[in-house]
């Protein structure tokens, strides 16, 4: 916990019988669970900020069901390549139910493994189920953490302030990103647009960031069960653009093949901005 700073005045923050305290006496008690808010109620935009309740339920049940086991697995072993043995810190933003953040940190017990989210929903059940990764409540885009404080910051399919990430990371630094490829998700798309465009291939850049290594993953899921395919879509935006006429169709169905494609894009922090 002594990655995080105050959000308030951005001094460090000491812990001290499971409160969270800087020098100007802001404080910040763990909950229960282990992890901690740092999201000022001034900065939240809703009452409960970050996905609902039913796209977290979905995507919970979804990934318990492994078949985005690749992508963590390939995540973790990206992360094992760069730190090698070292004791680096992690710190993966808008990491949802904790699904990667676990994942990354059980094959890497050597990182210090940091996850953040808007979503208190979504923090309180990965604080509970992955007891070794550090777990806030906080913005991508006003981070709770010391300037170069973080080796790798993994972002998963999560929005993020670019001025926040050249922030945090140290100079040599790593930045992993994943963006969906041109064929992910391709037949629920299919199904609901009339005119299905391709996503965007090309690496995005990024400010004071080299990309080096570029990993294409990609595979077909190969599905029987009908709780299954909907939590998919309903974890995804598809779940409220899709129409009753195609969900009709789709439930109508009793096997569907649909393609994963991942683009997996490693970049270096080379300057200071």
């Amino acid at each position: 916990m002594n990655n995080f700073i105050c959000p308030i005045c951005k001094n460090m923050l000491d812990l001290n019988n499971r409160t969270l305290k800087c020098r100007n006496n802001h404080c910040f008690d763990l909950a229960k669970e282990g992890y901690v808010n740092l999201l000022p109620i001034n900065a939240k935009k809703s009452k409960d900020p970050g996905d609902n309740s039913k796209m977290m339920t979905a995507r919970r049940a979804f990934l318990e069901t492994n078949h985005y086991m690749p992508l963590a697995e390939k995540l973790a072993e990206v992360v094992k390549n760069i730190s090698g043995n070292k004791q680096m810190t992690v710190l993966d933003t808008g990491c949802g139910e904790g699904y990667y953040s676990g994942h990354i940190k059980s094959h890497n017990t050597s990182v210090n493994m940091l996850g953040l989210d808007i979503s208190k929903l979504a923090v309180k059940y990965a604080s509970k189920r992955y007891k070794a990764v550090h777990f806030c409540v906080a913005s991508a885009y006003d981070l709770p953490v010391e300037d170069e404080a973080i080796d790798i910051l993994v972002r998963v399919f999560a929005p993020s302030s670019i001025s926040e990430i050249q922030r945090v990371v140290k100079d040599g630094g790593s930045l992993i990103t994943v963006t969906p490829g041109e064929r992910h998700l391709y037949q629920l798309r299919e199904l609901i647009y009339k005119d299905v465009r391709k996503h965007f291939e090309e690496p995005a850049l990024v400010e004071g960031f080299k990309l080096g290594n570029r990993i294409k993953l990609k595979y077909s899921l190969s599905l029987d069960d009908l709780d299954t395919v909907l939590n998919l879509l309903d974890m995804t935006p598809f779940g409220w653009k899709i129409g009753d006429g195609e969900k009709n169709i789709l439930m109508k169905m009793s096997h569907w093949e649909i393609d994963c494609d991942f683009n997996i894009e490693i970049y270096t922090k080379t300057s200071v901005l």
